[in-house]
């Protein structure tokens, strides 16, 4: 039974009236009574929606195939040809040795012109960035305010060297890729510009221009390059590029850019300073020379990708097809039921 309140004004309220008000504003929505399409799929309606999506996939696929076809690609792999022959059975033991000379002359040919910028990156096999403790070992805050930069939180083990603070701290910044490259065609030098390789956002944003390193590489166990303590970070943009880590075990990195056209039967020789210790975990290092395309560098993938698909769709398409004309089958027939069809053996 409702029972009923009364206040001073002599108004009367039931539950059951107040128990109403809580309930949610009635609409379509919370209701689920918004009109649904329930497309019926019809063999014509099928075999219509496979054609369409092979016309759109296949142009699509062969017009990525012929962009990244027009990418011409140097590709040079120097880690063993760099080592003197009297070392390559002890890699290791060369490359850890300062006052052995690790710069050697690589040689490239052009096949075919290079327009201008040609991006020149280094490229490592086996070099696992997505590691989780490598992946952790840094503190954004460092890198991005001066105000924090004794925050090492997270840097371990490279976050203190001889007592004092790292900066910046972490495995990823202590790794930093150091080979070295210079360029030259015939008596002419080319200039490989390194400005601009990095994103803008994580110059602006996550490397303060007033950060600037402090004890870097000032252990006794080096890991990479080290870097000029009279430079902010948002200008080091080598290790901008490096401390963007790859999802891959095999990555490339912009090292620079060359500004000039490359013609065909162009020599191009590179003096290389062969420092980064790959060997010690069976890597790779390869220097590659690129151009670019309206999708970007040299990639199949993508192109096979919407043909795989476009050419699949087709072949549904004509096989729906073939089985629909020679082999029909009436749409909404109740005898094809099975209740129907067990019940007309008996």
């Amino acid at each position: 039974m409702a029972t009923s309140n009364s206040d001073g004004s002599g108004s009367t309220e039931s539950t059951a009236t107040r128990r109403n008000t809580k309930r949610p504003k009635y609409s379509k929505f919370t209701q689920q009574e918004l009109p649904a399409c329930k497309p019926i799929l019809t063999p014509r309606a099928v075999i219509s929606a496979f054609l369409l999506v092979s016309v759109v996939f296949i142009p699509i696929g062969v017009a990525s195939l012929f962009a990244s076809n027009d990418v011409v690609e140097i590709v040079d792999r120097y880690d063993f040809e760099c080592i003197p022959q009297n070392f390559r059975n002890d890699k290791v033991a060369f490359i850890q040795n300062d006052t052995h000379n690790k710069t050697c002359t690589r040689q490239l040919n052009v096949t075919k012109r290079m327009k201008q910028p040609v991006y020149v990156y280094y490229q490592l096999d086996n070099f696992y960035q997505n590691h989780r403790r490598y992946v952790k070992s840094r503190n954004d805050e460092q890198l991005r305010d001066r105000k924090n930069e004794n925050s090492t939180s997270g840097c371990k083990p490279e976050d203190v060297a001889n007592g004092n603070t790292i900066v910046p701290c972490g495995l990823i910044a202590w790794s930093l890729f150091n080979d070295t490259y210079s360029f030259s065609r015939g008596n002419t030098n080319l200039t490989v510009n390194k400005k601009g390789i990095s994103w803008k956002s994580d110059r602006e944003h996550k490397f303060g221009n007033d950060v600037f390193p402090k004890n870097f590489q000032n252990s006794s166990l080096k890991g990479g390059a080290s870097l000029d303590p009279n430079i902010s970070l948002s200008e080091h943009e080598d290790l901008i590029v490096w401390m963007r880590t790859a999802a891959l075990p095999t990555f490339r990195k912009l090292y620079g850019k060359i500004e000039v056209d490359l013609q065909p039967g162009d020599t191009i020789n590179v003096e290389v300073l062969n420092r980064y210790n790959t060997y010690s975990f069976s890597g790779k290092k390869k220097l590659v020379l690129s151009t670019t395309s309206w999708l970007g560098g040299k990639n199949n993938f993508l192109g096979i990708a919407y043909l795989t698909v476009g050419g699949l769709c087709f072949f549904l398409a004509m096989a729906f097809t073939i089985i629909y004309f020679f082999k029909p089958r009436q749409l909404g027939d109740p005898s094809y039921l099975s209740w129907n069809r067990n019940a007309g053996r008996h």
